[in-house]
């Protein structure tokens, strides 16, 4: 065997080519201590784009980029002196332009054949640093999000609280109604920012569940769109909104989730728009079968998204700007919630933005088509109707650790009339339970001493029959992945979330609380059952035609709701003489429909609104009006159903 006196030698020899060009998978250079190169193998064409041999006796330190080449070239020299050196990381000119990161391992031949060169075992890191800075933003973005959340949880704790010590100084009353309202704003603001965290936790586990129930968009949007009347009038913005006929149909879908991406978009648009307008459109992009693809449309004039950060606006944790979050709020995840829920209804979204000059969100959901019978009209309130029964001597057993918590849900049982016994955690609920009976028992979860999940156990598991038996309401506020789950697992009959409406108590309750007689002075069950609508008119103007009577009633059922929601929308805005002539506008309808108890109310409005008289009993007019059409709708659908 010939010896190898200098690099080249060791280049040319078949034992080199042997151990490296055929066995070697890596980006391999040969370069002696000037950095020359005197080889490097096929996979610099596959990595880095140059020919075979097009870089031999040419300089490595040329393909250095220059901003590191200093660096680059002490570790190198460093190298020269070690038999073994790893892990240098250097960034190398492709041949399209672009840089890579690279890293080297070298073998110093000085100490192995005596020559002065090393061999660079090269790999091609590119991925790995892209996944770093990645992790590192998103670091970033996460410590920015929690001290956004500080920040902005903080401000309406601290309103509370100061307006609460304002409030017990206070002699005036009109002074205690502003701190009131005050503190109820901060409440609200504060129930958002959680909201928002909740929902992206709930949706990025995969616990979300969609509704498939029948909806109109018309009356969706509309009222929607009424609750941003106000704070675009106090903004001196416009806002408007449009329908397109084909679009006016009943379809099969989720409309909370609707609702939930509208109110955010708008919501958005708002917040960002000062001067202008804010247009919302609901158009039928396409139908496939029985599927319609709606499009929805939310563009304002507002300050807009510079071009280069319009991309990472959907994204968890983020805004366009730092700055923007200091000058208007916000939890960073609103828009990241719409693209999910979009998405997780099989829809797209997409974002057209030019700074100053305005925003537009441009989103499509397929919704299935449906039919007048699947129509569920919201109504006004839960709570509203006279209940079958009366919860008066109902027994229960509140189970809450926290004070301002317990003395809530304690107001609303006593004003419904229920026996109340308090316990501060699961062990005196246990002592409450060994010598009381109670019907329901609301349980909170986190407490000292013994949680209500610990409790429920004990229940279950250590009491005799029937009070082993008792159903068990979870007042829970971990709406987060599995909690609610947890509490149907331990043995739980249902949940409330906190903070909880009245209505939403009610509802629950009512799944449980045992039927009592109604009490003296209550209405009694013919009365609470008594049929609103009576078509014995519209049958004689039918001549008895059922086609034509079903006609009637669907129109009715499908366009009512609109015209009281416009209502609502012109009361907002004080424009009584366009709510009379809706109420003119709807009186034929009511006639058709035999609704007796209806004709005074809507008489009523008209005149006052015409007349601009009694204004403020209008509102109070147009929601029993509301809720009476509620009832008979129900009717409606009945008759539909069972008669046609």
């Amino acid at each position: 065997m010939n010896s190898i006196h200098t690099l080249s030698d060791y280049v040319s020899t078949g034992a080199f080519y042997k151990a490296v060009v055929e066995d070697g998978s890596d980006i391999i250079f040969i370069v002696d201590y000037n950095g020359k190169i005197l080889y490097h193998n096929p996979s610099v064409e596959e990595t880095l784009g140059h020919a075979p041999s097009s870089l031999i006796g040419k300089t490595f330190f040329d393909f250095i980029e220059p901003e590191t080449l200093k660096t680059f070239r002490k570790e190198f020299e460093k190298s020269t002196a070690k038999p073994y050196d790893e892990s240098i990381e250097f960034r190398f000119l492709c041949k399209d332009g672009s840089y890579k990161y690279l890293d080297f391992n070298s073998i110093n031949l000085k100490h192995k054949e005596g020559v002065e060169g090393l061999i660079l075992d090269c790999r091609d890191i590119t991925q790995r640093k892209k996944d770093a800075e990645e992790l590192l933003r998103a670091q970033k973005a996460k410590e920015q999000f929690l001290a956004n959340m500080s920040h902005e949880i903080r401000t309406p704790i601290n309103g509370i609280a100061g307006m609460v010590n304002l409030l017990s100084e206070s002699t005036s009353e009109e002074d205690r109604t502003n701190y009131l309202n005050a503190i109820k704003n901060s409440t609200e603001n504060l129930k958002v920012i959680i909201n928002d965290i909740l929902d992206l936790s709930v949706i990025e586990s995969g616990k979300l569940k969609l509704e498939k129930i029948g909806f109109n968009i018309k009356y969706q949007l509309g009222a929607v769109i009424d609750t941003f009347h106000f704070q675009c009038k106090e903004k001196g913005i416009e806002l408007n909104y449009s329908i397109a006929p084909e679009a006016d149909t009943v379809l099969l879908g989720d409309p909370v989730r609707l609702n939930q991406i509208l109110i955010n978009l708008i919501s958005n648009a708002v917040k960002f728009t000062h001067i202008g307008e804010i247009r919302v459109t609901a158009e039928l992009d396409h139908k496939e079968g029985k599927t319609h693809f709606i499009k929805f449309t939310v563009s304002d004039t507002g300050v807009g998204v510079p071009k280069e950060k319009v991309n990472r606006i959907f994204e968890s944790f983020t805004q366009a700007d730092e700055s923007v979050t200091r000058r208007y709020g916000g939890t960073g995840l609103g828009l990241s919630i719409v693209k999910q829920l979009v998405e997780l209804q099989e829809g797209q979204i997409e974002v057209l933005s030019e700074e100053s000059k305005g925003t537009t969100f441009v989103f499509t959901i397929p919704y299935e088509t449906g039919k007048i019978k699947d129509l569920i009209q919201p109504t006004s309130s839960k709570a509203k109707t006279t209940p079958p029964h009366s919860f008066k001597g109902l027994k229960v057993l509140l189970v809450e650790d926290n004070d301002i918590n317990r003395l809530y849900a304690l107001n609303i049982l006593k004003k419904w009339q229920c026996e109340v016994d308090g316990a501060e955690n699961g062990y005196i609920a246990l002592e409450r339970l060994k010598s009381h009976h109670y019907d329901i028992i609301l349980m909170d979860i986190q407490m000292p001493v013994m949680d209500g999940y610990e409790a429920t156990k004990n229940i279950r598991k250590g009491l005799k029959t029937p009070k082993n038996a008792i159903p068990i309401i979870a007042l829970t506020a971990n709406a987060i992945k599995g909690d609610n789950e947890k509490c149907l697992e331990v043995g739980m009959n249902d949940y409330l979330s906190k903070p909880f409406q009245p209505e939403d108590l009610y509802e629950v309750l009512s799944k449980f609380a045992k039927e009592k007689p109604l009490q003296q002075g209550m209405n009694n069950l013919e009365a609470v059952f008594e049929k609103v609508t009576n078509l014995e008119y519209l049958n004689n103007v039918c001549d008895g035609d059922k086609v034509f009577m079903r006609d009637m009633i669907e129109t009715f059922i499908t366009n009512t709701p609109s015209t009281i929601n416009e209502m609502q929308k012109w009361i907002n805005k004080a424009d009584w003489r366009r709510v009379g002539n809706l109420a003119h506008k709807l009186k034929p309808s009511i006639t058709f429909m035999g609704i007796e108890t209806l004709k005074p109310v809507i008489k009523k409005i008209e005149d006052y609104g015409h007349e601009n008289l009694n204004t403020d009993e209008i509102p109070k007019l147009v929601n029993l009006l509301s809720e009476k059409c509620q009832l008979a709708f129900r009717e409606l659908h009945e008759v539909l159903e069972k008669e046609m």
